[in-house]
């Protein structure tokens, strides 16, 4: 069923395992509204890539409505509003996210550097992360850069799981300066003799986005300790389970070519026991300065 037609809550348990499993632990209100706001985002992605019809021209007619202060009646917004009225959300974020997603839909999607690629991880996945905030509660500008970069190491998580199925689609996120400028339809092709020095040189950048990952995460997690006790438990479970799909393509020597890498429920168990053991953090100080290194790429991005 086209998700346009989706509950929230359908919407989170169809396209998002992960966070579907980390809502049941942040309340009844605040879990409905972490489960609309993931909803409209994931609508906007369907939208970008045409899964929904007129998609792209729908998106780019509620862009405008952001950027230009006029009403749109669109059903995915009309029904988006009141959340969005409720927490604040800030419309330049909104803005961003958009930008982000119909990036996807240019002639030639290719990462060009490192910095290409942190400012798409920003659009696309640190907006979410500072939306998120909104939702639960924590206005704290420290909180929202470490927000924004569990998003980043989320989405780092995302292209390295999916290499070849975005190979396939004429996507090549990977930047192009690690990879020879390598080119969607040869990481394809790539795909097909992994013993060969492209396949290889894939196989490193994927470590590479891994542990680019790693500092993101680490960053976010440190973050945790600025939201209430339940949404640090519900968030660091999600993050765990997300990192998880990382330590397993790693434990599988980052084989790309294999195919996507899921978590099993047992994971997605043995993880929240370890998220739950982590939460004596939240006594450590909270005098910990962001590494404002880790933003080097973004600046003139809304809330860097």
């Amino acid at each position: 069923m086209n998700n346009e037609f989706l509950s929230p809550e359908e919407s989170l348990a169809k396209n998002g395992e992960s966070f579907h499993w980390a809502k049941k632990f942040l309340g009844k209100k605040t879990g409905e509204d972490a489960a609309g706001l993931y909803a409209f985002c994931r609508l906007l992605d369907d939208m970008a890539d045409g899964d929904i019809e007129n998609g792209p021209q729908r998106l780019v007619q509620i862009r405008s409505a952001f950027t230009e202060n006029h009403s749109n009646k669109d059903s995915a917004l009309v029904a988006f509003e009141p959340l969005m009225k409720e927490h604040d959300f800030p419309q330049d974020v909104i803005v961003a996210l958009i930008d982000g997603l119909l990036s996807d839909q240019e002639e030639y999607v290719e990462m060009k550097d490192e910095q290409d690629l942190l400012r798409y991880a920003y659009r696309v996945a640190g907006t979410v992360g500072i939306l998120m905030c909104k939702v639960l509660g924590c206005e704290s500008p420290i909180a929202h850069a470490h927000a924004i970069d569990l998003g980043i190491a989320m989405q780092l998580t995302n292209i390295a799981r999916d290499v070849l199925e975005d190979a396939e689609m004429g996507r090549r996120y990977i930047p192009g300066t690690w990879v020879n400028n390598m080119t969607a339809e040869e990481i394809v092709s790539a795909s097909k003799n992994p013993s060969s020095q492209e396949a290889r040189l894939i196989q490193e950048s994927v470590r590479k986005l891994l542990q680019m990952a790693e500092e993101f995460y680490t960053s976010g997690n440190t973050g945790l300790k600025y939201l209430n006790w339940r949404a640090h438990l519900s968030i660091s479970i999600a993050a765990r389970v997300y990192r998880q799909i990382g330590v397993q393509i790693l434990k599988k020597d980052c084989s790309w070519y294999t195919g996507r890498e899921i978590t099993s429920k047992s994971t997605k168990v043995f993880c929240s026991i370890k998220a739950t053991s982590q939460m004596t953090t939240r006594f450590a100080s909270r005098k910990n300065k962001h590494n404002k290194k880790l933003h080097k790429s973004l600046g003139g991005l809304p809330f860097v």
